[in-house]
């Protein structure tokens, strides 16, 4: 019966009904990215490393080396906020194409902090957080005295699926909103914007690296946090997140960032 009476419209009708609408839809293709065989449930044990950590001489900077007044910048890892010190990122939360973040807000900290004290600065990135870290450090070489990477995924992203499945929703909002703003595999690793460009440079012999891992790690496979450098691979116990609060992870860095001479 319906076919029957859209047959009887009237022909103009019938154009009209027919006619495309002038709204664009745009669809996306999920991605599919290797998963990892980590054990999730560890990533609870973070609360602890966070009372491990207050309870430590290193979180009072006590029988550590001290800093020479260069600019810190700490860039939180994926989903994580602006709530580190010195420097504030400026990225907000990081769930974000890593190309325009570095453009629109993280390019402008650096150049702040750079004017500010008139020396290099350093950079120190937690998960996503150190693959943007170490991506600027191979843009921005001459401004940078050291990189160091906390439980970053710098080799590719081998991750547990349920962070694939928060990677893979954020991927698609950033295509949703950004349009032709952002390239069609952005937030992959077969993205050919500036981001993983400069991830894959090497950095100056005159700039201090440090790649540290944990074999605990319940997000992403450690062994691509590592650059399979010995001497820039330093493993400490811990999970992903509390990478960020690990106190064998504080004297590391407070031990690489005097060892770094930050210059104008």
């Amino acid at each position: 019966m319906p076919a029957r009476l859209r047959t009887n419209l009237p022909r103009k009708t019938k154009k009209a009904a027919a006619r495309p609408s002038t709204t664009k839809r745009t669809s996306f293709t999920p991605r599919r990215y290797p998963e990892a065989n980590t054990s999730l449930w560890t990533e609870a044990l973070f609360g602890a490393e966070i009372l491990i950590l207050h309870a430590t001489p290193v979180y009072y900077g006590l029988g550590v080396p001290r800093g020479d007044g260069s600019a810190v910048v700490i860039i939180p890892g994926f989903l994580g906020t602006d709530r580190y010190q010195p420097y504030f990122s400026g990225i907000g939360i990081n769930a974000e194409c890593p190309n325009l973040l570095i453009q629109r807000r993280l390019n402008q900290t650096i150049e702040n902090a750079l004017a500010e004290t008139g020396r290099k600065i350093h950079l120190i990135g937690h998960s996503l957080g150190g693959v943007i870290a170490r991506s600027v450090a191979g843009q921005r070489p001459k401004d940078v005295a050291s990189v160091t990477t906390l439980a970053a995924p710098i080799r590719g992203t081998v991750a547990n699926r349920a962070v694939l499945h928060a990677a893979e929703a954020v991927r698609l909002r950033i295509l949703e909103e950004h349009g032709r703003g952002v390239l069609p595999d952005c937030y992959t690793g077969r993205c050919t914007c500036n981001f993983l460009d400069s991830l894959r440079r090497k950095v100056p012999d005159s700039m201090v690296e440090t790649a540290i891992y944990t074999r605990h790690d319940g997000l992403v496979d450690w062994r691509y946090c590592m650059t399979m450098n010995p001497e820039v691979d330093v493993e400490v116990p811990g999970t992903h997140i509390g990478m960020a609060f690990s106190p064998a992870a504080y004297a590391v860095v407070a031990e690489r960032l005097a060892s770094a001479q930050s210059t104008k």
